[in-house]
C-alpha cells in the first residue's frame, strides 16, 4: 500500500532545467523524510537530496548544491526536485524513497520504500 511514483524526467540541454515530482500514496507524507537518489549506468546509486518532515535540515549532494532545490507540498502528497543548470554528469535515473522516519539519512540501506524511477538525460 505504501507507494511512491516519480515523474518529470526527460531530455534537456546542458544548462537547462527540469522539475521532478514524487507523489505518495498509502501513507501520510508529511510525517516522513523523503530522499532523492540517482543512478547512472555502471555506477552505484547516490543520494542527491533529502527533506525531513519538518522541512528543516535539508541535505544536498555537494555537486548539486546551488543548482537543485527540494521542496514539499503536503496537501498534494508530493515532494519536488527542481533541477537547474543541468550538466551531462547529472544524467541518471532519479528515484525518490523514504525510510518511513521523520528524519533524513545518507545510509541507503535505511530507505526501504522506493519509486520506480524517472530518466533524466542532459545532452546537446
Amino acid at each position: 500500500q505504501v507507494q511512491l511514483v516519480e515523474s518529470g524526467g526527460g531530455l534537456v540541454q546542458p544548462g537547462g532545467s527540469l522539475r521532478l515530482s514524487c507523489t505518495a500514496s498509502g501513507f501520510t507524507l508529511d510525517r516522513y523524510g523523503i530522499g532523492w537518489f540517482r543512478q547512472a549506468p555502471g555506477k552505484e546509486r547516490e543520494g542527491v537530496s533529502c527533506i525531513p518532515s519538518s522541512g528543516e535540515g535539508i541535505f544536498y549532494l555537494d555537486s548539486v548544491k546551488g543548482r537543485f532545490t527540494i521542496s514539499r507540498d503536503n496537501a498534494k502528497k508530493t515532494v519536488y526536485l527542481q533541477m537547474n543548470s543541468l550538466k551531462p554528469e547529472d544524467t541518471a535515473v532519479y528515484y525518490c524513497a523514504t525510510t518511513l522516519r521523520s528524519w533524513c539519512t545518507s545510509e541507503r540501506y535505511r530507505y526501504t520504500y522506493w519509486g520506480q524511477g524517472t530518466q533524466v538525460t542532459v545532452s546537446s
